[in-house]
């Protein structure tokens, strides 16, 4: 049988329609970036919106962040778009705009060349999908990526010099302290006295829990606005500059491709420079103070090493703020209470302390828990809501719910023979002097 060849023609191809989008991204939190930003955001939606077969799919445009960090939320939603299939072709400025690593920009561009999209560097003229594309863009990023450990090399050799004359290259925003272009680093007249009265209170023995509760109530917010924290008041009581004079590099960037902030703990030379601005804080109280955290610290150590857990943690909740109530020790005794109410008092959340005892009591005699016995309890209840001043919700683990209620002991029934004695004894005392 004679063999037959049957030729099949081709069927025409629709010209596919390119969904386009723009990368711009600056490094730099100056006003002509800023305005470099937005000027690249423009010029490529004009572009592209003009090119026949093109569509626009947006502009992304990352502010201020270092193209060496994969955290740019711009530059995350722009490749979470093209693996949901929105965008055919991506167009940004240059290699070192879309990033400086290398190793990221190979890896993105090739999980962009996979998902079948084209990246056009416009200023190397370089298309990601071209037959050389890959070998060019490893060639330049490689550059891009050296160049940027220079210019991070040369910033730091700049930096440790100024130290090393006892410069102050850059001056955190500090509560107490302003900076005019006149006078330079000046003692804020309003914040000032604030901070000096803040370590007054700490160095004759106020608490750090009873300052941060009188900062806030009073409205004294921080150098960059917000509510005062315990940890942020200890920051502000530890820094030397208070004094007047400055320890110089006690932080550092680890390299020019993380760059995160270390604390300096002898890794590189610090110099403690003096009177380098106006001191708000004379040294005497200064050292009060640091020895006030010291002590604190080592309480704080000593109730942790000796902290239990016991089968309220965790257990009981906050209908205010949400938080799970903590357990301290009021003059000895062990009590449950909303961690906001505790460091910031009744402005901020309106619930009230429950002795442990108490607790004990009103939980046994309502589920039946009789004696008490701890793993009863764990057993029974998932978690407790103190709906009121004296009153709990326990969420069982059956799906039912149990309210129940107790009243405040009077002063008569908490005068135990205990108390007394002791009382008896502080009289006895005064008394003989």
């Amino acid at each position: 049988m004679e063999k037959k060849v049957i030729r099949i023609e081709m069927l025409p191809q629709l010209a596919m329609e390119y969904h386009v989008a723009a990368y711009a991204r600056v490094s730099s939190e100056k006003d002509a970036m800023r305005h470099s930003l937005s000027a690249q955001v423009s010029y490529y939606s004009n572009l592209i919106q003009s090119h026949p077969g093109w569509q626009y799919a947006g502009g992304y445009a990352d502010e201020p962040i270092s193209g060496t960090k994969d955290s740019r939320e711009e530059f995350q939603r722009l490749l979470a778009d093209c693996r949901a299939g929105k965008i055919n072709m991506i167009i940004t400025k240059s290699i070192s705009r879309f990033a400086r690593n290398t190793v990221t920009l190979l890896e993105t561009v090739r999980e962009l060349k996979g998902l079948g999209i084209d990246v056009f560097f416009e200023e190397q003229n370089i298309h990601s999908k071209g037959a050389d594309g890959e070998l060019i863009l490893t060639i330049l990023a490689s550059y891009a990526q050296e160049e940027s450990r220079s210019a991070s090399e040369n910033m730091k050799w700049r930096i440790r010099k100024s130290f090393e004359k006892g410069e102050i290259m850059c001056w955190r925003f500090m509560f107490g302290y302003k900076i005019s272009k006149e006078f330079g680093i000046e003692i804020d007249p309003v914040e000032g006295p604030i901070a000096q009265e803040v370590f007054r209170r700490v160095a004759k023995g106020d608490s750090l829990n009873s300052v941060v509760c009188w900062l806030n109530e009073n409205h004294y917010y921080g150098a960059l606005g917000g509510r005062w924290k315990t940890p942020r008041l200890r920051s502000m009581l530890s820094n030397e500059k208070y004094t007047g004079n400055a320890l110089l590099q006690k932080k550092y960037v680890n390299n020019h491709l993380e760059k995160k902030r270390l604390t300096n703990h002898g890794e590189l030379r610090m110099y403690y420079v003096t009177e380098t601005h106006p001191a708000l804080i004379d040294p005497e109280t200064f050292e009060r103070v640091q020895q006030r955290l010291v002590d604190i610290k080592e309480k704080a150590t000593a109730r942790m090493k000796s902290k239990t857990t016991n089968e309220f943690t965790g257990m009981i909740r906050c209908p205010n703020c949400g938080k799970n109530f903590r357990r301290v020790h009021m003059r000895g005794v062990p009590q449950w209470v909303c961690p906001t109410y505790y460091t910031e008092g009744k402005a901020y959340c309106q619930s009230k302390r429950i002795p442990e005892e108490t607790l004990r009591k009103t939980i046994s005699a309502s589920l039946h828990i009789d004696p008490w016995l701890p793993e009863a309890f764990s057993s029974l209840v998932e978690y407790m809501i103190a709906t009121g001043p004296n009153a709990l919700e326990a969420h069982l683990r059956d799906g039912t719910v149990s309210t129940m209620e107790w009243k405040d002991r009077s002063r008569s029934e908490g005068w135990t023979p205990e108390l007394k004695e002791k009382a008896r004894e502080y009289a006895l005392r005064r008394h003989h002097g």
